[in-house]
């Protein structure tokens, strides 16, 4: 055991050939990750475990202990960045990538420090086109590079246990926007939701960090919403559902996003103090065309009924989807065919055109 949850395993005469070292290390790890998926009891409850393995090979190089283990690190990182339950075997490209990654990490945690950070606001609209709230996505202009996409930005803030500060500046940022939208009428009742990840409920103080934020900006705890993911829930479930009543209790809702692509039951699903489901834009995408697709998002709005939960869908980019949604009792959608994640003055001119530049 190196640490921590890494573990390694050293594989003597492997074989008289680099091609054979390679099966031999291939078959090795993929009976670990049989051995290791296999489910096991804890409490009554059961429980998976997520592998991810990462290979390298010695003797076919001069290299040193820390260098085998830094390769395999290496290959190990781009194993879980691949999905989980898989393997990876070093090459030097993936060196690279790790230089890369670990620049971005420097100069992300840089433009967090000098706010160089926005948040964009995509509206979320009723039935009757009536904007309701926003979801606040985080947006980063590198000063070189321009604009990044998150899907490339947020893992390594998540790798990197950056994404704790991250979330938290967040949080800060949307409560005061939200006090910013009390001071008008046509804003004040909007409702806000923001991302929140499983390392920020890991903290031990997240409920505090979230009381005080609201507190600090004197917000309507109901305005604020927090999103989470169903895969928030592979591990430390009751610890995670203790916080969300907590938080619960101080009137601030709850979203579960990305529904039916991840760990759902109906066993924990009943037990989660959620105030709304999201249909992933998954299903939404093929909901005209695909039967299935179109099976599940009615299934999805019938479940939230059933449990009192309002339904909303992402990811709506024709008249045609929404339609199908609204037909069924979704009772909120967004998306493109709504409108993009807008900077916060074109996202208020949105909600009040007729205010000017007052707005």
């Amino acid at each position: 055991r190196l640490g921590g949850d890494e573990f390694v395993v050293l594989i003597d005469d492997a074989g008289a050939s680099a091609a054979d070292a390679i099966a031999t290390g291939r078959r090795v790890a993929e009976k670990l990750l049989v051995r290791l998926g296999t489910p096991y009891d804890i409490a009554g409850r059961e429980h998976r475990s997520g592998t991810s393995i990462g290979v390298s090979l010695f003797g076919v190089d001069t290299t040193t202990v820390e260098e085998v283990l830094k390769r395999s690190d290496v290959a190990m990182y781009q194993a879980k960045a691949a999905g989980r339950n898989t393997v990876r075997f070093f090459d030097p490209q993936m060196q690279s990538a790790v230089e890369a990654r670990a620049a971005m990490e420097v100069d992300l945690r840089q433009s967090l420090s000098r706010d160089d950070l926005v948040l964009h606001y995509q509206p979320q609209v009723g039935p009757g086109g009536e904007v309701v709230g926003a979801e606040a996505l985080l947006r980063w202009t590198h000063p070189e590079r321009g604009p990044v996409s998150p899907g490339e930005f947020i893992p390594v803030a998540e790798q990197s246990g950056l994404i704790v500060e991250l979330g938290e500046w967040v949080l800060q940022r949307a409560c005061a926007q939200i006090a910013a939208w009390a001071a008008h009428p046509q804003t004040a009742r909007l409702t806000l939701a923001i991302n929140v990840s499983v390392h920020q409920f890991r903290q031990t103080d997240f409920v505090d960090k979230v009381r005080q934020a609201l507190e600090h900006h004197r917000v309507v705890p109901a305005r604020l919403k927090l999103e989470i993911t169903e895969s928030m829930f592979a591990s430390d479930q009751e610890s995670i559902i203790n916080k969300m009543r907590h938080i619960k209790a101080l009137g601030v809702g709850f979203s579960l996003d990305d529904f039916g692509t991840g760990y759902s039951s109906l066993s924990y699903l009943r037990r989660l103090p959620l105030d709304q489901l999201k249909i992933d834009q998954s299903f939404v995408r093929e909901v005209l065309t695909d039967p299935n697709d179109a099976a599940i998002a009615r299934t999805v709005i019938a479940l939230g009924q059933s449990l009192g939960l309002a339904v909303i869908a992402e990811g709506v980019e024709l008249q045609g989807q929404r339609d199908f949604l609204a037909a069924h009792g979704c009772d909120y959608c967004q998306g493109y065919l709504i409108s993009r994640p807008l900077p916060i003055a074109q996202f208020d001119r949105f909600v009040m055109p007729d205010a000017g530049s007052d707005g």
